[in-house]
């Protein structure tokens, strides 16, 4: 008898075993969630899981979003969904689809392990036009896995789907002037309910975008409806200054209309338009009205985030932010070129040369510009004189000044100076050239970056940086890079990224005051 009980403990306890293994083994080839609307399952890689088009929320055209609408069997969440119209060359119309476009993407190092790890949230650049969170670059798997944090990518509406304002015309479109950035609320809202589910904290949410994303982190700051739910933001070469209000957008909604032929009172017509018709339309408004926007202008005008008094307060960088997010610990910066047509490519210039070009420009002041640069960057080079950014760092150094003063918050400001070292060395350090380094991810933008170990060390650099601040509101990494203290208008405390980073105080307020009044 006592063998017998003992042989069916052992039976047991071997069965037990059994089944706990195969069901960690399920788990780990199809992991799945239940999110408030219904379960998803997801992949796994390297030990990082990955749940891919995760409906956010649902919306009929010019209207605020909503919440999607629940399921019940799991949904395969292991492709990108479709991105938001738009019109570019290197996005495929297959892949845009204006009602499946609200879709989220989360990486993250575990589920269902009672951990509660910072949250980023990523929002793609593009202005308010164009772009897609999709970009191989800006996978979060390589940033799970080195800072042990979740992070997660949104699509939302964009260009005239986004930010057609339509009030002036019926009530019922109240909020359509700005429905593209209550997209990105409606994210941040799923995060807040869903994120613990993917071992996130929704306590802990850190915005991150660059360029137009840069923006529309810096236009969340000024969102009451995205108040508490996010507590952390960087913003990368996002600067530019949008100057859409209430006035100006509902004049250029009333245009669009006019344009369609669409009477105030014939408004349900708008649904039947097909969106190559709406951009047609809305191109002649803007420009009917503003004229052609220029290349590398600092400010915006057309379909964007507009000012209303409810659903945005404040435009951002006009200097600073709305007061709403004065406690908001905040990293900012820019490139050294950014995008600037740079002159790496003539190998022969002259300082002579550069000068005459210079002469153009900037007349009297030419002689001051040099000395000025040469304060700034001792070892510059004739080419580099005629290719420094212009536009992001003046306004950068504006904004950070204002943010210096508004807010007792802590403020990190960088600079990345490292260029390009692939064949096509005019790229100089560009436009986007700190989305792989600061991600970890150099080895999907080896055309950007090029695959070397100068561009692995400093990844490893800035992406740790990135992922303390996200983890701490401290960018500071100690034994890696020099000691980096918050900014203020007079210690101009900026980290310069290079092949070994340093700190500089204001090393180019002069130079920049010069190209562009900052006061």
């Amino acid at each position: 008898m006592k063998a017998s009980l003992k042989n069916l403990l052992i039976a047991t306890f071997l069965a037990c075993l059994i089944f706990s293994c195969t069901q960690e083994e399920t788990d780990i080839t199809e992991p799945i969630v239940t999110t408030h609307k219904g379960p998803v399952s997801g992949t796994v890689n390297d030990g990082i899981f990955a749940f891919k088009g995760i409906p956010y929320a649902r919306a009929e055209r010019f209207m605020p979003p909503q919440d999607p609408e629940a399921w019940e069997d799991v949904l395969e969440c292991d492709q990108f969904g479709p991105v938001a119209k738009q019109v570019v060359e290197w996005i495929p119309e297959s892949s845009m689809d204006e009602k499946e476009l609200f879709s989220v993407n989360v990486w993250t190092p575990g589920i269902k392990d009672g951990k509660k790890r910072p949250v980023m949230l990523w929002l793609h650049g593009g202005g308010f036009f164009v772009g897609s969170s999709n970009d191989p670059m800006t996978y979060g798997e390589a940033m799970a896995k080195k800072g042990d944090i979740v992070m997660v990518s949104v699509n939302h509406r964009l260009n005239i789907l986004g930010f057609l304002d339509l009030s002036a015309a019926d009530e019922k479109y109240a909020l359509s002037a700005n429905v593209g950035m209550l997209d990105i609320v409606k994210a941040l809202e799923w995060i807040n309910q869903n994120i613990e589910e993917f071992g996130g904290n929704p306590s802990d949410v850190t915005i991150v975008g660059e360029s137009g994303g840069g923006g529309k982190v810096g236009t969340l700051m000024g969102m009451p409806s995205a108040k508490g739910l996010f507590h952390k933001a960087i913003i990368m070469s996002g600067t530019l200054i949008n100057t859409m209000n209430s006035e100006k957008s509902q004049q250029l909604g009333l245009a669009v209309l006019d344009r369609l032929g669409i009477g105030k009172d014939e408004l349900d017509k708008l649904d039947g338009v097909p969106y190559s018709d709406l951009v047609k339309a809305g191109n002649e408004a803007v420009a009917s009205i503003a004229g052609p926007r220029k290349p590398g202008s600092p400010t915006m005008y057309g379909f964007a985030p507009s000012v209303d008094g409810e659903v945005l307060l404040q435009q951002p960088f006009s200097p600073g932010f709305h007061e709403m997010s004065r406690d908001i610990p905040l990293m900012i910066g820019s490139t050294l070129n950014e995008l600037v047509a740079t002159a790496y490519g003539e190998k022969d210039l002259t300082l002579d040369e550069a000068k005459e070009r210079l002469e153009k420009k900037y007349g009297v002041d030419a002689e001051k510009f040099i000395e000025f640069f040469a304060q700034a960057y001792p070892d510059y080079t004739p080419q580099d004189l005629l290719s420094v950014d212009d536009v992001f760092r003046p306004f950068t150094i504006r904004t950070a000044d204002a943010r210096a003063a508004e807010s007792y918050a802590p403020l990190y400001v960088y600079f990345l100076a490292w260029k390009s070292q692939v064949e096509n060395a005019s790229k100089g350090s560009f436009h986007g050239l700190d989305i792989p380094l600061a991600f970890y991810t150099v080895d999907l933008r080896p055309d950007w970056t090029g695959d070397t170990p100068e561009a692995w060390s400093l990844s490893d650099k800035m992406s740790a940086a990135w992922i303390n601040f996200i983890k701490s509101g401290n960018p500071n990494v100690e034994g890696v890079l020099p000691t980096w203290d918050t900014y203020t208008k007079e210690n101009g405390v900026t980290m310069f990224f290079d092949d070994e980073p340093k700190i500089v105080h204001n090393h180019d307020r002069d130079l920049m005051n010069l190209i562009k009044p900052l006061d």
